[in-house]
């Protein structure tokens, strides 16, 4: 199966064509210019380079939120219209899930943490497990044994204040490591040496960002799955209401204040 992916949820923009378990092509920038600005000049390239048809897809996989608003209208209108100019389904991933694929196979437990602003972060935890020895066990010519690792979701993205996410990672039971990765390390560096009860690392400049290529090999198991929707029906997945509608509903409630202390009895 041939998927396109892209990925403008965070800070990083990125675009990928895999085709079954083979990546033809990625390009990922984390400079400067806004996605709109770089996605579909990436996604000429990328095209250009491998020599792309684009009705040769067989679906369009797109970060589909938490993430920056901006970012994620402009991923998931650059897929939609994809999509319905190619009549191709959208396979939308949770940003967060991809971003703990990045480190497919570690051991211990994964948190992604995403720089959410207002003292949060856009989070999950996951390990790897791995698959059943029927599924996962594979023994070579020479006898050596492939593992199969199976992304296990412990808790499902979401928002909240990074002690919140410390105190659900050091109550977890297994004496394990903790590996962070996103661009809410930077920020919340500090804050995680003092409230982190057990081991943890974070992870380097190669693995520690989102990767459209992290979220075509997602896209590939959920249309295994049949998890695939049609481009006219695809939205993001905030998890929270933006800056501009929390604005608006504090301005409605005190408006409404404002109003029924206008009505009272003198």
């Amino acid at each position: 199966m041939k998927i396109l992916a892209i990925d403008s949820s965070g800070l990083v923009a990125g675009v990928a064509v895999a085709e079954d378990d083979t990546l033809l092509a990625e390009y990922t920038t984390n400079y400067k210019k806004t996605h709109s600005q770089t996605l579909l000049p990436m996604l000429d390239e990328v095209k250009r380079m491998i020599e792309l048809d684009l009705s040769s897809l067989d679906a369009i996989a797109v970060a589909a939120g938490p993430g920056s608003f901006t970012g994620l209208r402009i991923g998931s209108a650059t897929a939609k219209g994809l999509g319905l100019a190619l009549d191709k389904p959208l396979i939308g991933v949770p940003t967060v899930d991809a971003l703990a694929m990045n480190l497919y196979g570690a051991e211990g437990y994964i948190c992604p943490i995403m720089d959410a602003r207002r003292s949060q972060v856009y989070t999950g935890i996951y390990t790897f497990a791995l698959e059943t020895a029927a599924a996962g066990e594979k023994t070579d010519e020479d006898g050596g044994m492939e593992r199969v690792y199976r992304l296990q979701i412990i808790k499902p993205q979401f928002v909240a204040p990074i002690e919140e996410v410390t105190e659900a990672l050091n109550r977890l039971p297994e004496e394990k490591n903790v590996i962070f990765l996103g661009d809410g390390v930077p920020v919340f560096h500090d804050r995680l040496g003092e409230l982190m009860r057990r081991p943890f690392v974070c992870a380097p400049a190669s693995c520690n960002r989102q990767r459209a290529a992290a979220v075509a090999v997602l896209a590939q198991r959920y249309a295994a799955q049949g998890r695939m929707e049609n481009a006219a029906d695809h939205a993001p997945e905030y998890l929270r209401p933006s800056q501009a509608e929390r604005t608006r509903k504090e301005k409605e409630r005190a408006q409404g204040g404002q109003e029924a202390g206008s009505h009272a009895d003198p």
